[in-house]
């Protein structure tokens, strides 16, 4: 099954775009890096969570076209190969978690795209593995986060303070657990966008 009908906001067809939705995001433009294994949930709830309050969404990879979640028989487009855009571009960047975050932080492209979105001061959240592509970016290094608990040493090491919680904020640097969390990671995504 091709999830295109649940991610057709992610689609360059206007579906996204703030115009059509007002809203408190309106004019914001988010940027999702997904690859090969996404989990679904972390993907799809916050695109569907912010193109519901007016932003648009942009997937980019480290090619366009379909990827599936580890998680599921669904498919996920991929809209923009990381050759295509620009941090200036963006508002804001997600990046969910899966097996996702281990394959794009194989790519130098997107380290550095996430390395320079989180240098920026824009909000970046990561859930569940989504940090360990800011673990490669070197951003985390005296920075207070969460992450899938199977993975708190490798933040311990890149010099995080890993505290187990749904959400944690410092400064523009969002991080959540799992799928469960997704109410408080959305919700600290949105404020922080609105700062």
């Amino acid at each position: 099954m091709v999830l295109a009908v649940a991610v057709s906001v992610a689609l360059p067809v206007g579906l996204a775009s703030a115009d059509h939705h007002g809203g408190p995001l309106a004019g914001k433009n988010i940027a999702f890096l997904v690859g090969e294994g996404v989990q679904d949930a972390e993907a799809l709830v916050p695109m569907g969570y912010v193109v519901s309050r007016g932003a648009k969404v942009t997937v980019i990879g480290s090619e366009p076209g379909m990827v599936t979640p580890y998680n599921s028989d669904m498919q996920v487009y991929v809209q923009k190969a990381i050759g295509d855009v620009s941090p200036e571009d963006f508002d804001g960047l997600v990046i969910p978690g899966g097996r996702s975050p281990a394959n794009l932080r194989q790519h130098e492209a997107i380290v550095a795209f996430t390395r320079s979105m989180t240098e920026s001061g824009k909000p970046v959240a990561a859930i569940c593995h989504g940090p360990q592509l800011l673990i490669t970016a070197g951003v985390l290094e005296g920075k207070r986060a969460t992450c899938f608990a199977g993975m708190a040493d490798e933040l311990r090491e890149a010099g995080a303070n890993y505290t187990d919680a749904a959400m944690i904020r410092d400064a523009n640097i969002i991080t959540s657990r799992l799928p469960k969390d997704l109410p408080e990671f959305c919700a600290a995504f949105e404020k922080a966008l609105l700062e």
